[in-house]
């Protein structure tokens, strides 16, 4: 992999892990599109440099971090996704590279935000108003993300929202959702590729780090300013736009 693929995949990283848009599935679109997917290294760059947007949460959320009941909602939410992602990792792997499967994601999930805010509207709720038990159902939906295309940010927005949080709210408890659920496959993935840290390889995932914090910190807020004043139907649009996109691309490819 090139530097500027490198820099290409942290900004697609940076700019689209907060949005619901789905972060992992923009990576296997562009990595293949660069003829990189196969790669080993470039697998494991794509998940290791969440640790740039997990540095980007803490900068974003500093105020709330001193809040003790926050690690207990965040925690318990975050369960339910750890399990199922460690459970299922063998299936889960074998769905990165179904291009169908992701466009597919794509579209029903952009279906799906295109009525979010009719189905939530007036909702008016704190992070700090959830049960615990209402943190694991968020973390359940949130779990659903685990397939490529649907979106972390999209699921946990939803299920903060169907938990009653208002836009503002649900936003930013997915933003602190993603501090273990990305912390936990970024180490996990540095823990098994120790080759990712020797030579040109280090170098290459520090300016990745580097890249996707900066540019996460823009996309948090463009994704509160956005929700805020447009909805969700912006970003509905967009993913049923990419998903037919890449349906259609494959449909031709098929054909040719």
């Amino acid at each position: 992999m090139s530097w500027w693929e490198a820099l290409l995949l942290a900004i697609v990283e940076g700019v689209t892990e907060f949005l619901p848009v789905s972060s992992t599935g923009h990576l296997i679109l562009v990595s293949a599109w660069l003829g990189r997917a196969k790669e080993a290294f470039v697998q494991d760059y794509e998940i290791i440099i969440q640790g740039g947007a997990i540095l980007a949460v803490l900068v974003y959320n500093w105020r709330r971090l001193w809040q003790p009941h926050l690690y207990v909602l965040v925690g318990a939410a975050f369960l339910p996704t750890g399990l199922i992602g460690f459970l299922a990792k063998g299936v889960v792997e074998r769905f990165l590279g179904m291009l169908d499967l992701v466009a597919i994601n794509l579209i029903v999930g952009g279906i799906v935000l295109l009525f979010m805010d009719s189905w939530f509207a007036g909702r008016r709720g704190k992070i700090l108003g959830l049960s615990v038990g209402q943190a694991v159902l968020v973390g359940v939906i949130q779990s659903l993300s685990l397939l490529p295309g649907v979106s972390r940010a999209a699921a946990a927005l939803f299920g903060a929202q169907l938990m009653g949080l208002s836009r503002r709210e649900a936003a930013e408890f997915s933003f602190l959702l993603a501090l273990p659920t990305l912390g936990a496959a970024s180490l996990y993935k540095l823990w098994k590729s120790p080759v990712a840290l020797t030579g040109a390889n280090a170098d290459m995932l520090a300016m990745g780090v580097l890249v996707s914090f900066l540019v996460a910190l823009l996309a948090m807020r463009l994704l509160v300013d956005l929700w805020v004043r447009y909805g969700m139907a912006l970003f509905g649009w967009y993913r049923i736009g990419l998903g037919l996109l890449v349906l259609l691309k494959q449909a031709w490819a098929g054909l040719f």
